[in-house]
């Protein structure tokens, strides 16, 4: 995997590098030079003894050795060249830019099995094929533009598509965004991004290496992997933001749950990088201008100044601020008072701070001081500053840009006037420094970042359950849904409370199971799959005769195999259920129950294993949350109790993966009375598993 060689070569050689710079081989070429590697530079061409003044050879057997091979010819000449160099010129990093492999043909997909032999019998580094390549500050192997500007301090930028990764940097570079590696992994044939995050991980010492780590990801093939490294990289200290692209899905889901029409290959996506604290976007813009806040220091609450000289982009950014939980709190009394005195007649400090168009760059170190030392209400600064193009602002950009050094609340700077103030922001960024273009655009990337919750943590805290007894059903199982009885035994082992329950299958039983279960009672349909959808439903069955009659008219429904009877529970109906979903595992949700998740989907998903500490922290997101806490006057649930069960479904399918599908509706709660009404459970031993 990841080595020196591929890192920090003392020598490189360019398979395929020619004179002509519009074509990858002349462009890496060009490229390596122009960033003034320091090692040794070769060329291997068939054609030429010189190539851009590069010792360039007609045959590898004729080279010197060489740390690390940029491959830039056809797909079919890759292996016999890398064995050459791999055998005979100890070459132990390979980058492959060419395409033609797995993502074209099966002939493709057998030359790039071939490479990766080659380099794994010399324990070497493949990156790509089907790549631009590799950048750090040592050098830069890519064949494409813009080359940005290489800094320790800046973001490792791992990327699955090569394009996507150019217009990426694109977006960030004018905001003044660096960059200190980019790894374009292509089809990741030896190495994807959840091994490049492995290795960033090991060697990460907070302070010393990169703070931030940008993913952009069209499959993830390695969730544990992922998970397990960029958790470890949050809790160093590190931040990381990422892309997962593809989030729709072609075509209908069959599904015949609750939780299988809600859960999906996008939500368990969601569910991992809320595990792992990673902030998830959706586009170049967010991902840079999320990127942008990292490199800022991040305030300790969310009550934020505004300071501007153009009212209406204040309002902008405190509608898209307030949206999110955001304060910007009302600034009065005496100190108020004296900023007001040093500002223009007109000019208003509640907050927004708006000194007019007419403001001096004297006025916004005023404003700036004020709120540092003397608005205890406050946390962060925002200055929006921009230009009619009527006079220079670049005592006004020093000024924001001697406060960001010296202030203790963060700063940050929204200069909207890009062609106006151009130079000027020039001038700001060759300061090192960042800048908003797009007040909401920062807003929204702001609360992305402060709401993201933190990793789940390493040492939760799982229920214990009865492992025997739930393998047991498993096992004496076949796959479809459990019956009702398999179904019961399976919740009595996890340690899930439920309703008594009686199966009746012949009239002359039902007498019996009258007596065990007692009135109102209710009796469901065993066989059909939708009950409620075919009448299987009878609630308030009050007496002998109306449950005589009720049975008689359920086992008429067509597929009927038995009739359950339930004792009537009251209380609040919630939702619990899984859905394996690979090659995640296994997606715990939960939520407000009976035909409530039907209409509002108000569920949060998690994925397993979780804690109830983790599932406690989401029941108070739900939109639903004072129906659990209980409102007018009507009892709630006890929230804890409600975590516990969801914590012990996802126990339950860590001792049995085998289960597919899984749903409590309702889970009927009242103070601190919580049981399972209804629950169907799917076995799927033979599990599909894909990527995503």
């Amino acid at each position: 995997m990841i080595n020196r060689q591929l890192l920090d070569p003392r020598s490189i050689v360019v398979v395929g590098g020619s004179e002509d710079i519009t074509k990858p081989g002349g462009k890496v070429l060009k490229n390596l030079i122009d960033g003034k590697f320091n090692g040794q530079l070769y060329v291997l061409n068939p054609k030429s003894d010189l190539v851009q003044g590069v010792p360039s050879f007609r045959d590898p057997e004729q080279m010197p050795p060489a740390d690390l091979a940029v491959l830039a010819v056809a797909a079919r000449h890759c292996p016999p060249v890398m064995q050459v160099l791999a055998e005979k010129k100890q070459t132990r990093a390979f980058i492959v830019l060419s395409a033609g492999f797995s993502e074209e043909s099966q002939e493709g997909a057998e030359l790039e099995r071939q490479m990766v032999d080659i380099v794994n019998q010399v324990n070497g580094c493949l990156m790509g094929p089907n790549c631009i390549g590799f950048l750090n500050p040592a050098y830069h192997a890519v064949f494409t533009t813009p080359v940005p500007r290489l800094d320790p301090r800046g973001c490792d930028f791992i990327s699955g598509s090569g394009g996507t990764a150019v217009f990426i940097m694109e977006a960030g570079i004018p905001k003044g965004l660096t960059f200190s590696s980019v790894y374009s992994v292509g089809n990741s044939a030896q190495m994807g991004v959840e091994d490049v995050l492995e290795y960033l991980d090991g060697c990460y010492v907070h302070g010393g290496s990169p703070p931030v780590k940008l993913l952009y990801l069209e499959s993830i093939k390695k969730p544990d992997k992922l998970l397990r490294h960029a958790s470890s990289l949050i809790r160093k200290g590190c931040r990381i933001a990422a892309i997962k692209a593809g989030s729709s899905e072609a075509g209908s889901r069959a599904a015949s749950s609750h939780t299988g029409a809600l859960a999906g290959s996008d939500e368990a996506v969601d569910a991992l990088f809320r595990k792992a604290g990673i902030v998830r976007c959706y586009g170049r813009e967010e991902l840079t201008t999320v990127a942008s806040v990292f490199m800022h220091p991040l305030p300790e609450g969310k009550r934020m100044a505004i300071i501007t000289h153009a009212g209406g982009p204040a309002v902008l950014l405190t509608d898209a601020l307030s949206a999110h939980g955001f304060e910007i709190p009302a600034i009065e009394g005496p100190a108020a008072d004296r900023l007001l005195e040093k500002l223009y007649p007109g000019s208003s400090v509640t907050n927004p701070i708006d000194f007019l168009a007419t403001g001096t760059a004297a006025q916004i170190e005023a404003i700036l001081d004020a709120c540092e030392n003397d608005f205890g209400n406050i946390d962060a600064m925002t200055v929006i500053f921009g230009s009619p193009g009527l006079v220079p602002v670049d005592e006004v950009y020093e000024v924001i840009h001697r406060k960001m050094q010296t202030c203790r609340k963060p700063i940050y700077a929204v200069l909207p006037s890009v062609i106006n103030a151009a130079g000027e922001i020039q001038r700001f960024l060759a300061k090192e420094r960042i800048f908003f273009p797009d007040e909401v655009v920062f807003g929204h990337a702001l609360a992305r970042v402060l709401n993201a919750p933190p990793p789940a943590p390493a040492d939760r805290q799982i229920p214990a359950t009865d492992n025997a007894a739930i393998r047991r059903v498993i096992e004496q199982s076949d796959n479809g849904y459990l019956s009702p009885d398999a179904t019961g035994r399976l919740l009595d082992a996890a340690g899930i409370p439920r309703v008594k329950e009686k199966t009746v299958s012949h009239a002359e039983e039902l007498k019996e199971g009258l007596a065990e279960t007692g009135f109102p009672l209710v009796m469901k349909v065993v066989g059909p799959v939708h009950k409620t959808d075919v009448g299987g439903v009878v609630l308030n069955v009050m007496n002998d005769r109306e449950a005589g009659e009720s049975f008689r008219r359920l086992m008429g429904i067509s597929d009927a195999r038995a009739v359950l009877l339930q004792p009537m529970a009251a209380g609040t109906e919630l939702f619990a259920g899984v859905k394996r979903e690979e090659p995640f595992g296994h997606l715990v949700l939960f939520g407000l129950g009976g035909i409530m998740i039907e209409v509002l989907k108000d569920v949060r998903q998690l994925l397993a294993p979780v804690s109830a500490e983790e599932v406690l922290g989401q029941i108070r997101q739900l939109r639903g949350y004072p129906l659990i806490k209980g409102l007018r006057g009507k009892a709630g649930v006890n929230e804890k109790l409600f975590a516990e069960v969801v914590s012990r479904l996802s126990a339950l399918v860590s001792i049995a993966p085998e289960i597919f599908e899984m749903d409590i509706n309702p889970l009927m709660g009242e103070g601190d009375r919580l049981v399972a009404v209804d629950a169907r459970i799917r076995l799927e031993k033979q599990g599909n598993a894909g990527e995503t």
